[in-house]
């Protein structure tokens, strides 16, 4: 009986969670999304990593894509029903997203080029996957920046303007990783897959209205 009324206590907290136990789950999602580097940084300081600097540079990689898709699925979990304390969250995941995206382009940058300006302008102009993935860092810097309360009230309705970006900026990561990869495309595949779902859900909510607005009146 009280493991039975200790669960229904969790399941009322997770649909409407008190300040306090939002911020308990604040909490256990940032150390959640830890992980992902700690295991990198066990791996390579182990010495389990054959090479250790590939193995920095993909899975921050990975990671920034992960949380960028992460990031946009909120919208469509809670239009499915999903507690609304999720929203709450976003923030979150998309600043780890920027977080894992500074780790990737640090190692390349550092561990990679070893600041070679020179050979990082070159890559820059010359790999269309290097061009790509610095396009789209430039999209998430402001995004970054600007994600404040304060930012959002400075901005008022030019913040959701801005924050568009993301769309693009998950487009342009998803291109990085394809051109990236050189044999085995199945991974780009699935999150080319995956964004596309998640883009298709926001474009048929914004022409819903249009849409049902043309159906023709039944008698």
């Amino acid at each position: 009986m009280m493991a039975l009324a200790t669960l229904q206590t969790f399941a009322a907290n997770l649909s409407t969670p008190s300040p306090r136990y939002l911020l308990w789950l604040k909490r256990l999602l940032f150390v959640v999304c830890l992980l992902p580097l700690l295991a990198t940084a066990w791996q390579v300081l182990g010495g389990y990593a054959v090479n250790p600097v590939e193995r920095i540079t993909r899975d921050s990689g990975t990671w920034t894509l992960n949380f960028l898709l992460i990031t946009l699925t909120v919208s469509p979990l809670r239009a499915l029903g999903a507690p609304g304390w999720l929203l709450r969250l976003r923030r979150m995941l998309g600043l780890y997203a920027f977080f894992y995206g500074c780790v990737h382009l640090l190692t390349y940058l550092l561990l990679d080029q070893f600041f070679d300006w020179t050979a990082i302008g070159h890559d820059i102009v010359k790999r269309p996957f290097i061009t790509v993935g610095m396009a789209a860092f430039a999209l998430m810097l402001p995004l970054a920046i600007t994600s404040s309360d304060g930012w959002m009230r400075r901005l008022k309705r030019n913040w959701g303007k801005l924050h568009r970006l993301i769309y693009p900026l998950a487009m342009l990561g998803v291109l990085h990783y394809w051109w990236l990869v050189k044999r085995d495309l199945s991974q780009p595949i699935l999150y080319a897959v995956l964004l596309s779902l998640l883009l298709g859900w926001r474009i048929w909510r914004y022409l819903r209205p249009t849409l049902a607005a043309k159906q023709p009146a039944k008698p």
